[in-house]
């Protein structure tokens, strides 16, 4: 196994960039879930900054990046690259509602359809002749 940070002989590392069209509200959220989970864990240290921890985690769920990518990039282990995603899906995950009183609360604002992503689509369903044609062969 080799150390990202190490390089063979007969070549030069090459950074690309890419457009990671981001809310700022977005990373200074993750970054804080972060932030207070190392200190719930007693933990202080990190190689990289939670809001880079971010980041990069992002443009690994957001563009399907290669995690050794991403790690080569910024001189981290495709393993830490892993992990930190793991661990702030996991406190995004214990963020999300729970999908029982997420259906409750849907059936409460009158919502007819509920999408596992969490979108809720307003439809207007239509009645008589008008629906009629959606349902049968005849038109």
């Amino acid at each position: 196994m080799t150390n990202t940070r190490e390089l063979a002989e007969d070549t030069c590392p090459i950074v690309y960039q890419c457009r990671l069209s981001l809310s700022t509200h977005t990373v200074v959220h993750l970054a804080d879930l972060l932030r207070r989970h190392l200190k719930a864990m007693g933990s202080r240290w990190r190689i990289l900054p939670p809001g880079k921890i971010a980041v990069i985690v992002l443009a690994v769920l957001r563009h399907d990046q290669r995690l050794a990518d991403m790690a080569g990039g910024n001189c981290v282990s495709e393993s830490t690259v892993r992990r930190r995603r793991d661990e702030l899906l996991g406190l995004l995950a214990t963020q999300a509602p729970r999908l029982d009183r997420a259906l409750r609360r849907g059936a409460k604002q009158g919502g007819e359809v509920v999408l596992i992503d969490g979108t809720l689509i307003r439809t207007g369903r239509r009645t008589g002749r008008a629906d009629r044609r959606n349902h049968s062969g005849k038109h």
